[in-house]
């Protein structure tokens, strides 16, 4: 389930009928297409196959019976990563490779993020399905794109590219930094449209504004991702005659989400199962709560399976207001992966999800850590309707069991604790 390959048409609103399927057609069409990516995972891509083992690829035909599989997270794939170097490169979650490790056919580019981790550029058209992201931008046909992604060691600057080829764009790969270089270029060649990071589109226009050259007139359209791109930023570009939009991918999945004109929170790309779930856990949480993203990819080169992004956001209840009815979601509200060190230990969040998988009275739960640093103090924040006796210090004592510290222990009514997805909050002075 890709983008197709075509170019954008000036009357054409959507990309492709995809976008605007009855939200039950899509659903269907999705779980139908779970449980062959489950068993072409398990059969050609060895981590899966020892990840899954034992279960029917083709009972996993549910969001319920995808919820009960184990979350895979950025950890396990540097671990096999590092653990196979010499035989899998990518650490068997991928079922593409080259030389003695190709299992199907080879990968057109190979990409290295921090950790450092791998990841595989099938031969597919717009690998990465951001012709979608870059459409709903405004991009179409015969236009001049100028990505000022990077193109070495990270995919965002092919995956733009490829994006932009898909929908029929040339393309100028300016790639990161030499500011006047990539500002005589766009005087000299007047691209319609630049992609790239909020931060450096405004280092551009700047440096233009300064050199009263009027070297940026052309661009008037722009797709960015990479960093936060507040509302204000947005007001500050639409002022100097560009209509920028976001978008949330990642090197791992490629396009997960995408602004539209609605400017309503983020769309969810076609090609992907969403999971919002509790962070430290693979527990999905009610819609509109915060939780840690968890993408199922319907790429079959590269066919992670409840991957976990690592980043917290919540899902939009309704549809977008331009006709596109896949699920939205508000966009990156920081990251899951939260932990402290309290009085020389760590607390992890998947503590707190153990404590909370052994008492399901408990809605929701934080540690909060205050006071100065080497006079810390823990405690935590527990949301129950009812309180049975003795609540607080079966909290105290099992949490004890899991951290090796004391926590005081405070019970709040259900809704007390912000929907911001933390469930460890260090509240101490540093210095």
């Amino acid at each position: 389930m890709t983008s197709s390959s075509h170019g954008g048409s000036a009357d054409r609103p959507f990309y492709d009928a995809l976008e605007t399927r009855d939200p039950q057609a899509r659903e269907q069409a999705l779980m139908a297409a779970l449980p062959g990516q489950v068993a072409h995972a398990q059969a050609h891509a060895p981590a899966y196959g020892e990840a899954l083992a034992g279960w029917d690829a083709q009972a996993v035909n549910s969001r319920q019976a995808l919820a009960a599989l184990p979350v895979t997270r950025k950890a396990d794939v540097l671990a096999r990563q590092q653990a196979l170097r010499e035989t899998e490169a990518f650490g068997g979650y991928a079922t593409v490779g080259w030389g003695s490790s190709v299992r199907s056919p080879a990968v057109r580019r190979v990409f290295q993020s921090p950790g450092p981790l791998y990841e595989p550029e099938g031969l597919a058209p717009d690998y990465w399905r951001v012709a979608r992201a870059l459409y709903a931008a405004g991009l179409r046909a015969g236009e001049l794109l100028h990505n000022s992604f990077s193109y070495h060691l990270t995919p965002a600057g092919s995956m733009m590219e490829g994006g932009a080829h898909a929908l029929g764009c040339t393309v100028f790969p300016g790639g990161v930094g030499n500011t006047e270089l990539q500002l005589q270029a766009i005087a000299d060649l007047r691209p319609q449209a630049y992609v790239g990071t909020p931060s450096f589109l405004k280092i551009l226009m700047d440096k233009a504004a300064e050199q009263g050259s009027g070297s940026m007139a052309s661009v008037r359209k722009a797709l960015l991702s990479g960093e936060a791109f507040p509302a204000a930023l947005r007001d500050w570009l639409g002022e100097r005659g560009v209509s920028a939009y976001q978008c949330y991918a990642t090197a791992d999945i490629g396009l997960i989400a995408y602004e539209t004109t609605a400017r309503q929170g983020l769309v969810l790309d076609e090609g992907v199962i969403l999971e919002i779930v509790r962070p430290g856990s693979g527990e999905p949480v009610p819609e509109g709560e915060v939780g840690e993203v968890v993408i199922t990819t319907l790429n079959p080169d590269y066919p992670l399976i409840r991957f976990g992004t690592g980043d917290l956001s919540a899902v939009l209840p309704g549809a977008c207001p331009t006709g596109r009815s896949n699920t939205r979601i508000k966009g990156w509200m920081g990251r899951a992966d939260q932990s402290a060190k309290v009085r020389g230990m760590f607390v992890h969040a998947s503590q707190v999800a153990e404590l909370l998988k052994r008492f399901p009275e408990l809605s929701r739960a934080r540690l909060v850590v205050e006071g100065e640093m080497a006079q810390d103090v823990l405690r935590l924040q527990a949301e129950v309707a009812a309180p049975s006796e003795g609540l607080s210090e079966r909290l105290a004592l099992a949490l004890r069991e899991l951290t090796k510290l004391r926590a005081e222990v405070e019970l709040l009514g259900p809704g007390s604790l912000p929907n911001d997805g933390k469930v460890i909050e260090d509240r101490r002075r540093i210095g």
